[in-house]
Parts: C-alpha cells; structure tokens; sequence
C-alpha cells in the first residue's frame, strides 16, 4: 500500500479495482462542492454523463466508504473511489491455463485474443481480471506483458511486495524469451541473422513503424526451424521489448506472421467476437532465475500454433486460437 493512501472502501468487481481519485489543491476557491469540480474535470468527456449517474446514485464513496454527494464540500486533498460502468464484452472463449504457480509467482498461457491488462475497449476480458477472479488472486500483477494477438507465456507477481523484483527482470534484460512464429517461407532470405532496427510505436497508431538512419533500438534474432510447404517455422529470439517488434522485425524480412491483422497492411476493423486466423506468434520459453527464491525457471508453452498441421482449420475455426 502507498504511503498515506487510505485502504480503498470499494471491493474489486470482475477483477477491476476502483478508480482512486485524490482531488487537486484548489487555492483560488474554484470550485465549492464536490460536484462542480467532477463536473469541471469530466467536462467534454465521455465519462460526464457516467459520473453524474455515479454521484446521483451514491456509487462514490470517500474515506471509510462515506457515500459522497454533489453538494459535499470540496476537500482538497482528500481521497474518493468509484467504479465506472464497464460496457458488456465479447467473452473470449478460451481459458487460461497456469503453467506455473508458488507463493509468488504465477505463469501461465495467455490465448490468442485475449489482452494482458486492462486496456481500451478490453476491461473484464483480460488475462490479469479473468485470473485474479478465476484463482482468487486479488493482488495480482503482471510483470511484462504480450499483446491482445500473441499467445504463450506471461508471468505474474502475486504478491504486492515481489512485484518490484519480478517487472525489473524484464527491465534489465534478465529473462531469456523464445517465441515460434509461422511465416511465408522464402528461400532467397537468408537466415539464420540479426535484425536489428529503430522502432516507433505511437499510442493510438496500430502500426509501429522502422526509422532508417536512426540508432537501433530493437533486436532480433530469427531461425528458420522447419518448412511445410510455403510455410516457415521460426524460432524467434528478441534481445530487446519493444512494441510489435518480432511482428515488424518479420514483416520487413519480407516474411509477415501468418494471420498478422497489422503487418504488412492494417485490416480493417473485424468483429471483436471473431476468433479465425489467430495470430501465428507463440512466446514458447521463458528461463530466469527467479529473484525471491533464488529458483531456476525454465518455463515452456504447452499450446501450440494450429496453422502447422491444420491450415484450413486454422482458417476457418473459431475454435483455433
């Protein structure tokens, strides 16, 4: 818990926990009640009409769970929680099973379609919400992330105070990660090599994109394991993290992952209850040592990517994440 914040009075729903909002000094007297200042700083939002449906219906509480009310007395300062109304969401039908679990550490194999926290559109139908409802793990925290298409493993703080220990493994580059891909198969690319590249990835852009003639930011080791047909199996290292980065590492190999929704050509939008065509991306092994318990961890996936051996399937099915 941080210093000086008071325990919240809201318990968590679906595995979301309370916004927590701490109101601003307001030396100049700017706003007399609680309401005008909410009103002021949701004002052009979406989220206007939901907060004064929150506060008309007792939904925000203070200190102690007060239930507070547009025409309390601003408090600067002070603390309130509330939750917003979370819109229904496509159920992503896939489960998520745990591949490792001890007193602090839980790893487990995210599913395509399913993102890691909550973000965007994606709230309830997460990894860190499914699982810390699903396993009744309220404290539950997520020490590196994959994105919404890639499957494999993701690793979990489950204590609070281990979570520090856990996310600076990743920071400092202390966890061997090996992803498999499926890609077009192309024998004039030469391989096995190092990609390496600048990659910028812009907050509300789908696309990344590589910046020539600018120090590398991004590297990639690529292998080619196994050929069926037109299709390659990959063995993927990255010795960096940034966002799509094996994705566009790929892509600009001329060799985009099967079922890339992004790369080379942003699709337009499919129905979020769509789950053909998975992303072909699996991280495969994650190998550290584990920096509470001093354990060796050599962790690896136990899904599989359905395009090698049932391509059509792999089109077609709903089923084939």
């Amino acid at each position: 818990m941080k210093r000086n914040v008071p325990p919240a009075p809201l318990p968590q729903v679906s595995g979301i926990d309370p916004v927590r909002l701490r109101l601003p000094p307001d030396p100049e007297g700017t706003w007399p009640d609680l309401g005008t200042y909410l009103t002021a700083r949701y004002a052009g939002t979406r989220g206007a009409e939901s907060m004064a449906r929150l506060l008309r219906d007792g939904r925000v509480l203070g200190v102690g769970g007060r239930v507070l009310r547009p025409e309390d007395p601003y408090e600067a300062g002070g603390f309130l929680w509330f939750h917003r109304d979370m819109p229904a969401e496509p159920v992503v039908p896939f489960p998520i099973p745990v591949v490792h679990r001890d007193a602090h550490l839980l790893v487990v194999d995210k599913p395509h379609f399913l993102a890691t926290t909550p973000r965007g559109s994606h709230v309830t139908q997460t990894a860190l919400a499914r699982l810390r409802e699903e396993l009744d793990l309220p404290a539950l925290s997520p020490a590196h992330r994959l994105d919404r298409m890639t499957a494999g493993l993701v690793m979990f703080s489950i204590r609070p105070e281990d979570r520090g220990a856990y996310q600076s493994l990743f920071e400092q580059r202390k966890v061997f990660k090996e992803y498999e891909a499926l890609a077009p198969h192309d024998p004039s690319v030469a391989l096995p090599r190092t990609v390496r590249s600048h990659i910028e990835k812009i907050r509300g852009v789908m696309a990344a994109v590589e910046l020539p003639d600018v120090e590398p930011n991004a590297e990639s080791r690529v292998e080619l394991i196994a050929v069926r047909g037109d299709v390659g199996r990959y063995r993927l290292t990255p010795h960096t993290g940034r966002t799509h980065q094996l994705r566009v590492h790929m892509n600009a190999l001329g060799l985009p992952i099967l079922g890339d929704p992004v790369y080379p050509v942003v699709a337009a939008a499919a129905d979020p209850a769509d789950y053909r065509r998975p992303l072909q991306l699996l991280a495969r092994k994650l190998e550290f040592t584990d920096p509470v318990t001093g354990t060796v961890h050599q962790l690896e996936s136990g899904l599989s990517l359905r395009a090698w051996d049932d391509r059509a399937g792999w089109e077609s099915d709903p089923e084939a994440a």
